[in-house]
């Protein structure tokens, strides 16, 4: 019988918040699943529920809490309304709204622009003859801040300083972030609320049909709700979408037995939207950049394993759901025609991430991309070296041979 515990790991399999059990937490998240799916770390004093069904409750059960856990994170100053520090019904008239930039219509109008702005990416990196391309820096972070700055019509010559804001602002992802960091991520969010607030405005007038434009205009929403929703759209955006675009090459192009000049890409069927899109979940699933969620239990509330307590400060480790051999086959392996997947890697419930759609639909456009320009595209080294960082999960590096 699996049940709570409180006791450490088992010799050999380094704690998964340990500097090298962040690089590889698997090994302790399958013992955690089969010996703890419950467990209260002594390490963070977190309870971390790493079965899929436990962190499907605790995303999907409204008796825990993401705004008290977000309340949890703040030292020096309340937090403003939004839909990270609200709980259903106010979290459901703050997230509605959104649809309007991120809804299956607004994304639909909005995807030829996106595919504009990815193709001139690409194009950019064909002219690179010769050439070695980091994934990251080269790739990924580009093409989040092309595909952000389609959607809120960014001009190129003010994407510097938006990325710039973006990549500060990020850090309000973590939930384990420090105090220090906490308050370094919260003052980002302020100056890019503060420098999108004018912008927003120029777009209004001059696109008011964009969907920027009907967001702007929707009577549900104070000016100060409708920028909190821009930035969430920003932070839960940009992040993503660059470590998943590192994350998901270097799953693809880590073939050691690959031979030198071998079309790695081509082989794999990407060139097909339809298969495109499947590999986007199945790598997301694997390698996806946010590891885990937190929330606060409101009462005492059985999962199996055990009660968490009132009170208690919960992850859901998303990163162990998504590999839990009982709802996954074969879950350590990359499948790119897995389906159904219901992984978890983008949140479920009513706080599943809302930039998720366009995460999806951009990854799939940016992989049917380069598989069709870049089939021969190569690591220049096939060794995976992950960043020593609880969230995001990224790869430090990843050089990549092109042509």
């Amino acid at each position: 019988m699996r049940s709570m515990t409180t006791g450490g790991l088992p010799p050999g399999i380094f704690h998964p918040f340990s500097p090298r059990g962040r690089v590889d937490p698997y090994p302790a998240y399958r013992w955690l699943q089969e010996h703890a799916p419950l467990y209260l770390d002594n390490f963070s004093r977190l309870w971390l529920v790493t079965s899929y069904p436990g962190c499907s409750v605790v995303l999907r059960d409204q008796r825990f809490s993401a705004a008290l856990a977000q309340r949890r994170r703040v030292r020096d100053e309340a937090l403003p309304s939004s839909m990270l520090t609200t709980d259903p019904p106010e979290h459901g008239r703050l997230r509605g709204p959104g649809t309007l930039l991120l809804g299956p219509a607004a994304l639909h109008s909005q995807t030829p622009l996106i595919e504009a702005e990815i193709g001139k990416l690409l194009a950019g990196l064909g002219t690179r003859t010769g050439e070695d391309a980091d994934a990251i820096a080269d790739i990924g972070e580009p093409l989040a801040v092309a595909v952000l700055s389609s959607l809120l019509r960014i001009d190129p010559a003010d994407r510097t300083a938006f990325a710039g804001l973006a990549r500060r602002a990020s850090v309000n992802l973590d939930p384990l972030a420090g105090a220090e960091a906490g308050a370094a991520g919260r003052r980002a969010v302020g100056e890019l609320t503060s420098w999108l607030d004018p912008h927003v405005t120029a777009v209004s007038r001059a696109e008011p049909d964009s969907p920027l434009a009907r967001l702007a205009a929707d009577p549900r929403l104070t000016r100060q709700e409708m920028l909190g929703i821009l930035s969430l759209v920003v932070v839960g955006g940009y992040a993503p979408l660059t470590e998943f675009t590192g994350n998901a090459l270097g799953r693809l192009l880590s073939r050691p037995d690959a031979r030198p000049g071998e079309p790695v890409l081509a082989g794999l069927g990407l060139t097909d939207p339809g298969r495109a899109e499947t590999a986007v979940d199945e790598l997301l699933r694997l390698d996806g950049p946010i590891p885990f969620i937190a929330r606060v239990a409101t009462c005492d509330i059985e999962l199996a394993g055990g009660r968490v307590p009132a009170g208690a400060q919960v992850l859901a480790v998303l990163a162990a759901a998504n590999r839990d051999p009982d709802v996954f086959a074969d879950p350590d392996r990359a499948d790119l025609s897995r389906a159904p997947n219901p992984h978890l890697a983008m949140g479920a419930g009513p706080h599943f991430c809302l930039a998720a759609p366009l995460i999806r639909r951009a990854g799939a456009i940016a992989l049917r991309g380069l598989a069709g320009r870049f089939p021969r595209a190569r690591a220049i080294d096939p060794v995976q070296r992950w960043a020593p960082a609880l969230l995001p999960r990224k790869l430090t590096a990843f050089g990549i041979r092109l042509n």
